[in-house]
């Protein structure tokens, strides 16, 4: 019987600056990219946490210019797809053609889960430019199913290659992913992929549900690199998916051995789910939310759980970082 095909997307050059204040250098890149394109992982996304463009006082600087990130990832990539995520509004056609020009041979278009339509134009030139783009919803906790199949569309029309849902908070559980993959998988034209977070240790188990409801793409971080609590853990996912006879083509001992030899020097701490992260997950807030929380909660002698409860209670979404400061001086008023 043939093994069914899954495509292990890693985005730990791109979720996983997140984790380390977005400090990447080329050299980091050259040594964390070759070795996922030695150990076989079918995409590898390169760019600040927050996408294209996103080095910013809102996001966080990026260490080094982006297209020198890339262009270290176009030395050593040759099998595997590099490629990038692009949120509209923080980045423009113009970006994504300067990342085009550096290197990236496949742009990830992500918006809000009910906010695909700002997207199109940039799913259209990435084609028109012979490149494979993706319709990437995300928050997709925030929605039913069917206003998630109806998003979808809208990147399908506008020519998107596959389509992928993430759990931007961690918030899901596994019934909440099948129904939305399964969903997806049997309405659309095209492959469908997942991206989880770990905010309430589901990376895994979330990720393991997609697969089984049909979901050919799925998105992990060398160590869980990531946003928040982190995402589902590449080397963990492709052993698994071994072990269950899924062909991820990924040599998963040499996934092993880059996250030790390339990944375990740069993070600044282990990733896990602490009780801050937890609370992404619990009050389902964005997961590059931790972060500008933790310093909110700081400056305003609060404690970073109420933020995040209180920005969970608001729906704040990506995009709206310069709000966790509004959301914590009003709390800090409200106790005097």
């Amino acid at each position: 019987m043939e093994k069914k095909k899954i495509y292990l997307v890693d985005t730990t050059l791109r979720d996983g600056s997140h984790a380390v204040s977005h400090s990447f250098t080329a050299d980091q890149v050259r040594a964390i990219a070759g070795g996922l394109e030695r150990a076989g992982a079918a995409m590898i996304e390169v760019s600040h946490g927050d996408g294209i463009a996103g080095s910013s006082i809102n996001y966080g600087f990026i260490g080094t210019p982006e297209q020198d990130l890339i262009r270290a990832g176009t030395d050593v990539v040759h099998n595997s797809i590099l490629t990038a995520l692009l949120i509209p509004g923080v980045a423009t056609i113009a970006d994504l053609e300067i990342a085009r020009e550096a290197g990236i041979r496949a742009f990830r278009i992500a918006t809000h889960v009910t906010e695909a339509d700002v997207g199109i134009q940039h799913v259209r030139y990435a084609k028109d430019a012979g490149l494979t783009a993706v319709g990437f919803l995300m928050m997709c906790h925030m929605v039913g199913p069917e206003k998630i199949l109806e998003q979808a569309r809208i990147f399908v029309d506008a020519g998107a290659d596959y389509i992928n849902i993430a759990d931007s908070s961690g918030y899901m559980v596994p019934d909440d992913v099948r129904a939305r993959i399964e969903l997806l998988v049997e309405k659309l034209p095209v492959p469908v992929g997942y991206h989880a977070h770990n905010s309430l240790g589901l990376a895994i188990g979330n990720s393991l549900a997609a697969v089984e409801s049909g979901a050919t793409y799925i998105d992990a971080t060398l160590r869980g690199l990531g946003a928040g609590a982190g995402n589902a853990q590449f080397e963990v996912l492709a052993a698994v998916l071994d072990r269950l006879g899924y062909d991820t083509g990924v040599d998963f001992y040499q996934a092993m051995d880059v996250a030790e030899t390339a990944v375990d020097p740069v993070m600044h701490r282990p990733q896990v789910v602490n009780n801050t992260a937890l609370m992404l997950g619990y009050a389902g807030v964005y997961s590059s939310f931790l972060l500008h929380t933790y310093r909110a909660a700081e400056r305003f002698n609060l404690n970073p759980r109420d933020i995040l409860v209180e920005l969970g209670r608001r729906g704040m979404v990506g995009g709206q970082e310069d709000m966790i400061v509004d959301v914590a001086y009003q709390l800090s008023v409200g106790k005097e």
